[in-house]
């Protein structure tokens, strides 16, 4: 029976008899777990074997489209038969319908992932008897939806089961008998879903969506529909400021881990990736990432080759590693810092509280904005153990908000409803809330000022009343020789982990977005002009950490060797 085998295959990944990365054992447990509250009063749902089945045999009506068994008919492998049955089985105990709503996948490339989202996408629309049911694949370029559509395509049109059931017209696939169809979305065919009803919304590969709002759109026109579903299948990726790394991935992985105190009964989740200190060279690691393609010699043979040619050409090693290996790799051309590097030192990955700055010495730095950037203010407290906190705040011009939401593609209405991010009036940022900002921070966590340093550019002004208020305000200047250590030395001690932050959403953005240049000198400093995106916060930190980084603890701070070509230079020595 279906029950006892996913009771057999959950108990052999958490034995280790089969090779599992930690996640898929977290999933594993979970599923056990909500077998043995199943029907009480806090968890009113029950495993239906029969409607979980259903599914199953509705995707072996369906034969291989490619690869080795193009042809033959789809028997679902060990990790689609845990997830479908999942997705499919759990239902609530007294309305009889679906339990999740909602489900996420992250597996490596080659994964049958278009398969899988083929046969959600005909089941949901064809099969589950929901009347004029309509199913929207969302993907940002309109190839990639295509991809998924042409998989169902070729799925329908290869069974005899479906003669005269269907038709293909103006880009759907429609269900005569139901009225229901499939039809493809994409943002940049300027087809998003607005108005829509969707029973199902399938978003294929979410890594690489730079926003969320074909996923928040088809999300918000579920309301009408008894049971939808939301199915997200993606592979890990390389741009971390987007939504699938920066919202999706850590929201899923709490849902699933025993430790974290965020729960979701209607979110599906399961994610097959290789563990943290795995070897990549170590074939016995792959199907932890890859499951399906791990099970046939040809797919074995084809990760060695993906391995060798990441190993002879460096260039492709991001690829493998995102791709086939399933681990998110913060490079794009010219970076400035593997973003997970600065998570690793954030609080909440730490599992600490922020310690107390109460007292503390504190260098404040400000990156104030051109019209159409952010204002930054960051605050560095140096630790006796040589470590550093790092706080920051950012500032918008109202007038800008709701423009910056649509052009930057990033949640600004959401950082700012959790105090990160603040509005000032007119259509540039005000420095006087900037002001007030750093003289309420001061009262609030009691900190002795060392410095405030800030760049001249525009800023005269704002260091004259400053200065007048009693702050002692330090130009940084803005070149080369100044900037570049304290840029190298900074991302340097976030990878030895002697930064200590808040978990700051808007800071994360910023330093996933930072771009540097570099001399002949191969010295190095944040490039504004190459930067794709805002980057306000982290150059802003970059200024004061200049000064934070000699710091000492004698109430002097010694800048002479760093600084001394800097200031022959300025007298035209």
């Amino acid at each position: 029976m279906l029950r006892e085998w996913l009771i057999e295959y959950s108990n052999d990944v958490l034995s280790g008899e089969i090779v599992a990365c930690k996640k898929e054992k977290q999933a594993c447990r979970r599923f056990l777990k909500d077998l043995d509250k199943e029907g009480t009063d806090n968890f009113p749902y029950v495993f239906d074997e029969e409607k979980a089945m259903r599914f199953l045999n509705w995707m072996t009506l369906f034969k291989h489209t490619k690869g080795v068994l193009a042809g033959q008919n789809i028997v679902p492998t060990p990790i689609q038969i845990f997830i479908f049955s999942n997705i499919y089985g759990w239902i609530h105990q007294k309305t009889g319908l679906r339990r999740f709503k909602r489900a996420y996948w992250q597996v490596g490339r080659k994964s049958a992932k278009s398969q899988s989202l083929a046969c959600v996408s005909s089941y949901e629309s064809m099969a589950l008897g929901e009347n004029m049911s309509e199913v929207y694949i969302g993907a940002t370029k309109s190839e990639q939806s295509k991809i998924v559509w042409n998989e169902i395509k070729a799925q329908v049109q290869g069974t005899d089961f479906f003669k005269n059931k269907y038709k293909i017209a103006y880009g759907k696939i429609e269900h005569l008998k139901t009225n229901s169809f499939i039809t493809a979305l994409s943002k940049d065919a300027n087809k998003s879903g607005d108005g829509f009803n969707p029973q199902c919304a399938v978003i294929d590969e979410y890594h690489a969506h730079q926003t969320s709002e074909i996923l928040d759109v088809l999300q918000s026109g579920m309301g009408a529909r008894p049971q939808p579903l939301t199915m997200i299948i993606t592979t890990a990726g390389f741009e971390l400021s987007n939504p699938c790394y920066r919202v999706e991935y850590p929201y899923v992985s709490k849902i699933i881990d025993p430790e974290s105190s965020i729960e979701n009964d209607e979110y599906f989740v399961m994610i097959n990736e290789l563990d943290e200190g795995d070897d990549i060279k170590d074939e016995r690691n792959w199907v932890k990432a890859n499951p399906i393609l791990c099970s046939y010699d040809e797919g074995i043979a084809y990760l060695r080759g993906e391995l060798k040619a990441a190993l002879d050409v460096p260039e492709k090693m991001r690829n493998f590693l995102t791709k086939n290996m399933n681990i998110w790799v913060n490079q794009r051309d010219g970076g400035y810092m593997d973003l997970s590097k600065w998570n690793a030192c954030g609080i909440e990955k730490r599992d600490i509280k922020l310690p107390n700055i109460e007292g503390k010495e504190t260098y404040i730095s400000i990156d104030l904005s051109k019209k159409e950037d952010l204002t930054s203010v960051s605050f560095i407290v140096p630790q006796e153990n040589d470590e550093f906190v790092v706080l920051g705040h950012s500032f918008i011009p109202e007038a800008k908000f709701h423009s910056k939401l649509k052009t930057d593609k990033v949640p600004y209405d959401v950082w700012e409803r959790q105090g990160y991010l603040s509005t000032t009036d007119g259509e540039v940022v005000d420095y006087r809330y900037i002001q007030k900002y750093i003289t309420d921070f001061v009262k609030e966590h009691n900190i002795i000022v060392k410095e405030v340093c800030y760049d001249n550019w525009n800023a005269s002004q704002f260091a004259n009343e400053m200065m007048d208020e009693g702050y002692p305000m330090v130009e940084v200047i803005q070149g080369m020789k100044t900037l570049a250590p304290p840029t190298k030395h900074f991302r340097e001690i976030v990878y030895q982990k002697k930064i200590i932050h808040n978990d700051n959403p808007v800071i994360n953005w910023a330093i996933g977005n930072a771009v540097v240049r570099m001399d002949h000198n191969e010295n190095e400093m944040l490039d504004k002009r190459k930067s794709r995106d805002r980057i306000d916060p982290i150059a802003s930190i970059i200024i004061g950490f200049s000064r934070a980084m000699n710091h000492n603890y004698n109430g002097e701070t010694d800048f002479s060797e760093l600084y001394q070509d800097e200031f022959l230079d300025s007298i035209g020595w």
